[in-house]
């Protein structure tokens, strides 16, 4: 018997394949963090979708996501990205991608650790919803607007409520797999 799964995941392998081994899984490890912040930047007005099949060709571009080299990158190396065709070619998100890499770093001196920061926000602790369909949970929270609020008064670029809640569904900070979804209990 097939297990069930979150509807919008349904219908695509890769897609599947996420919703079973990553999404909503608790991420505490900075580096795993910073990759996600990263997608859901460049996903903002796009789909899921688009970003996760291009998710090896981000890894590529942006040296496996390294946040140290990221922080370092020159207009050249902007450029350069702004012309690889195997990511999204956003000017406004490769910049972002560089000044929220040196936000990330600025938040690690501060409080140790970017996973403490963030998951400070939830006492460390998954929140954990009871959604029947995929379809009723939110796309932002008052929560996810106060982290959005917070990481933009740290320098944060692409970071809206939206992006936030995104990311936080994606790390686990949030349990938005449906109730009957096999993922629900196991996250």
């Amino acid at each position: 018997m097939k297990k069930h799964k979150c509807g919008w995941c349904l219908g695509d392998e890769l897609y599947e394949a996420y919703h079973d081994l990553e999404w909503g899984v608790p991420v505490k490890d900075d580096a795993t963090l910073f990759e996600f912040l990263i997608l859901e930047t460049f996903q903002a007005g796009l789909s899921w979708i688009t970003v996760l099949k291009k998710r090896e060709n981000f890894r590529k571009a942006l040296d496996n996501f390294n946040y140290t080299k990221i922080a370092t990158y020159d207009q050249h190396k902007k450029d350069a990205l702004l012309q690889d065709v195997g990511i999204i070619r956003n000017k406004l998100k490769v910049n972002a991608t560089v000044t929220n890499a040196q936000a990330f770093i600025n938040i690690q001196e501060e409080f140790g650790s970017f996973s403490d920061y963030i998951w400070g926000f939830v006492d460390g602790k998954p929140i954990k919803n009871h959604f029947k369909d995929y379809k009723s949970a939110p796309a932002n929270t008052g929560l996810s607007d106060k982290i959005s609020k917070d990481l933009k008064k740290r320098g944060f670029k692409f970071v809206g409520s939206t992006v936030v809640y995104a990311h936080m569904q994606a790390t686990g900070m949030v349990n938005d797999h449906e109730i009957n979804c096999f993922r629900y209990e196991e996250v």
